[in-house]
């Protein structure tokens, strides 16, 4: 009995707190289908009376959207796939080839994951603009092809791997590139969908940099766009709301196609047997 109240309790409070995290994602996605003046309400209604379309037509009317969602998608998959490249190869050279100074260089490749991202933003900026990469594609990119964090779960992922299949693959004649290819990729895919999903998800919300480093509207991304739809004079909620539902949407399909790699990725190695 008494183990069945303690189990009515854990699930009743993470209920508790499902609903207070879905909740603002639901009431944006409601209010982004209401008029005017049900989301000015007081107080908030919680569903629309109708599916109104007026606001979601009027965000691609004031800002072109469009040029910012397709921006923000080049600018996330160049990312992707820079930083599924150079980490996994800098994962394979950590975990399976053995060089003089590897684990100080570990150490120190993994030390700059405890620098805040503020810190070099300065530094970034006048490299990007020395290079004359400002409001160009290859600024907002090229700072973020290589991360450590990526580099640190692939190395991870790959450590578990079996060693006979390298033993068996050098007695066969393989050497490190075709080992890479034919055995550590496609047994990582685990571990690479996850850090895809991860950069992904990351490239797409970035704010601060393009905003410091884009001028033109051809080069602003999707965040930026959703930012200009705050007035000075007054901020329309179903607007904005409705904008923050069309950036929400390509995130929450990529989640929910990627959740099921995403969890075996982040649990590869957690328990053994």
């Amino acid at each position: 009995m008494t183990s069945r109240l303690q189990n009515t309790f854990v699930y009743l409070l993470l209920i508790i707190c499902a609903a207070l995290v879905l909740y603002p994602i639901f009431y944006t996605f409601s209010a982004a289908f209401m008029t005017p003046g049900e989301a000015s309400a007081y107080p908030p209604r919680f569903l629309p009376s109708s599916f109104y379309l007026g606001s979601i037509l009027a965000v691609f009317k004031l800002v072109p959207i469009g040029k910012f969602i397709s921006n923000s998608f080049i600018v996330s998959i160049i990312i992707m796939v820079g930083q599924l490249i150079t980490s996994s190869m800098a994962a394979y050279a950590f975990s399976n080839i053995r060089f003089k100074g590897k684990a100080f260089i570990f150490a120190l490749f993994m030390a700059t994951m405890m620098i805040p991202w503020e810190v070099t933003i300065i530094p970034n900026y006048l490299m990007v603009k020395k290079w004359d990469w400002l409001d160009s594609l290859q600024g907002l990119t090229v700072p973020f092809l290589a991360t450590a964090f990526g580099t640190f779960l692939l190395r991870q992922f790959f450590l578990q791997l079996p060693k006979e299949l390298f033993e068996a693959a050098r007695i066969d004649g393989c050497g490190h590139f075709r080992m890479f290819i034919r055995i550590v990729l496609p047994l990582g895919r685990p571990a690479l969908a996850t850090l895809a999903v991860y950069a992904f998800l990351n490239a797409w919300n970035m704010y601060l940099w393009p905003l410091l480093i884009t001028n033109s509207e051809s080069m602003r991304t999707v965040q930026i766009g959703i930012a200009m739809l705050q007035f000075e004079e007054l901020t329309v909620w179903n607007l904005v709301l409705a904008g923050v539902t069309i950036v929400l949407l390509p995130s929450l399909i990529l989640l929910v196609l990627g959740l099921k790699q995403l969890v075996r990725g982040l649990t590869a190695g957690a328990l053994k047997g």
